[in-house]
């Protein structure tokens, strides 16, 4: 049996692939639209992305507590109930990925994390209250991007209705670099924050420490580096970018121009970032991928490959079940054996 310093080390080095998924994944979430209105090219918007990304990984720990001390109850937390979490999201979202279909890295972990702990010590090691506030966000976080996304084009409308469409172009064009940023640092701030709990929970294992979570921050001298090493595994997988996913929202959901780009990144942000301060955890894939479609559906209903979209929710409801199945088998092999 490996003794705690190998499943401690193991963690760390999943939590980092982990991160490194999310942002690849995620990385559409940012930079799609931008890149699809050609507000700026592939490689600029890759770099912008990664440093916002950094930026909001490193600030906020709301999101990281949810996820290390919100989900499980104390008893149900253990390495490898970790450990299978992770093992469970990362398959999912790498295949998703293959297949350029955007997904909720959020919502995979949870699903995982709360099968495996229902795996080992029954339906009781979920806290359900607050497992089911991050279920809700499933509904709640989609609806308000998609309305968020077709109200303020709505009022964009009308607001530029006399103005000339090269400037109409121009004035978004550069904004959308602003909104793009905004997506990037607002994803951060979210999912940014998951591989900050994993590995905290890890070291609250390790050391049998729960004191961990007060001290945990940049300026702490023994625990920044997991701060510095979550937001470095978010961005590093966005600075790749996950292409396939970046032509779907970018391009195939919907034709867009600059104004529809800044207006569903914008409209994104804003729900993500209000999640953040609150501590839950939404998925920047609902909320962009959502507004997206309000922003296509205020041109014309058909304006929306409603094709595309619908193969996009089904990864989102398949990741529950999916996630929760591997979860579940991976932390029941992992205790028997």
């Amino acid at each position: 049996m490996p003794d705690a310093s190998f499943f401690l080390i193991l963690i760390i080095l999943l939590a980092f692939v982990f991160g490194f998924t999310n942002g690849r994944n995620d990385a559409a979430n940012a930079i799609a639209t931008a890149i699809g209105t050609r507000a700026l090219s592939p490689r600029n918007a890759v770099i912008l992305a990664a440093i916002f990304n950094f930026a909001g990984a490193a600030t906020g720990l709301a999101v990281a507590r949810t996820i290390g001390e919100g989900i499980l109850i104390p008893e149900a937390i253990s390495y490898l109930t970790v450990i299978a979490g992770l093992a469970s999201v990362i398959i999912w979202t790498t295949i998703a990925t293959h297949y350029g279909l955007p997904v909720s890295i959020t919502h995979g972990f949870v699903a995982g994390l709360a099968a495996a702990g229902i795996a080992v010590v029954g339906s009781g090691a979920v806290v359900w209250s607050v497992f089911q506030r991050v279920v809700s966000a499933v509904v709640i976080a989609p609806v308000l991007g998609f309305a968020g996304g077709f109200a303020a084009m709505v009022c964009l409308y009308w607001i530029f209705r006399q103005s000339a469409p090269d400037r109409v172009r121009r004035i978004f064009s550069n904004l959308q670099i602003l909104s793009a940023a905004f997506v990037a640092y607002a994803h951060g701030k979210n999912d940014g924050q998951m591989p900050i709990g994993i590995i905290t929970m890890a070291l609250v294992i390790f050391y049998h420490d729960v004191s961990l979570w007060d001290h945990l921050s940049l300026l702490d001298p023994d625990l920044w580096w997991v701060i510095v090493i979550s937001a470095l595994s978010i961005s590093s997988g966005m600075a790749i970018g996950g292409w396939r996913v970046i032509k779907t929202l970018g391009i195939r959901i919907a034709t867009l121009r600059p104004v529809h780009g800044f207006t569903a990144q914008a409209s994104a942000a804003a729900v993500i970032e209000t999640a953040s301060q609150f501590g839950i955890p939404v998925s920047t894939t609902h909320c962009i991928s959502s507004s997206i479609i309000g922003v296509g559906a205020t041109r014309r209903f058909s304006a929306v490959r409603w094709g595309i979209a619908g193969n996009i929710i089904a990864a989102w409801i398949l990741t529950f079940p999916i996630c929760g199945g591997l979860g579940y088998l991976f932390a029941w092999l992992l205790h028997l054996f």
